[in-house]
């Protein structure tokens, strides 16, 4: 599957703006992280892409993402890349690098996209890591953003959450700020 069947499967199910860009951070993350590591940033990108496209006609744990999983392969996602999309719901394992990543960057996303939004220019390129810490420490923003399940996923990553982790994906989705709708416009 290229990226534009992925962005085709995204449009189809998708209908929430909001997480149709949650979804495109995750995969800028997700490219960023391959990059990083020397892999395969389209194969990563789409998973990142993917990740969360059932979550309008699945919306539990129980349910997502296992049950989007056969319309996955009904579609003809490799069976590698349904098994990492499988390993980001709560109860899963995460056995390779790419399975740890995903779950690493998926609520970190959210989290940075809280603290562009709260910010008067609402640009991402405004954004530094020493703001993201500061409104992680209050429990009270962004309350629905797990801060432990961040600091588990990136301490099972193997990187450090404030001198890599935040730093990488923040970049990565500054890159992208236009398309992320982040740019202050």
């Amino acid at each position: 599957m290229d990226r534009d069947q992925a962005w085709g499967i995204v449009c189809e199910f998708v209908k929430s703006d909001s997480l149709r860009k949650h979804m495109l951070s995750v995969e800028f993350a997700m490219r960023g992280y391959a990059q990083h590591y020397g892999e395969n940033a389209d194969s990563w990108g789409l998973v990142g892409l993917l990740h969360d496209f059932d979550w309008e006609i699945h919306p539990t744990l129980e349910q997502h993402p296992m049950d989007g999983a056969p319309i996955l392969r009904e579609r003809g996602l490799a069976e590698a890349d349904v098994q990492t999309i499988l390993s980001h719901g709560p109860l899963a394992e995460r056995v390779t690098l790419r399975d740890k990543t995903l779950h690493a960057v998926d609520e970190l996303t959210g989290l940075i996209t809280a603290v562009t939004l709260v910010r008067p220019s609402k640009n991402i390129t405004d954004v530094e890591p020493k703001s993201i810490k500061k409104k992680w420490k209050d429990k009270t923003f962004a309350a629905g953003v797990n801060r432990e399940e961040i600091e588990q996923a990136t301490a099972e990553l193997g990187v450090d959450l404030w001198e890599f982790h935040v730093p990488l994906v923040l970049k990565a989705m500054q890159d992208h700020a236009a398309d992320l709708g982040l740019d202050g416009q």
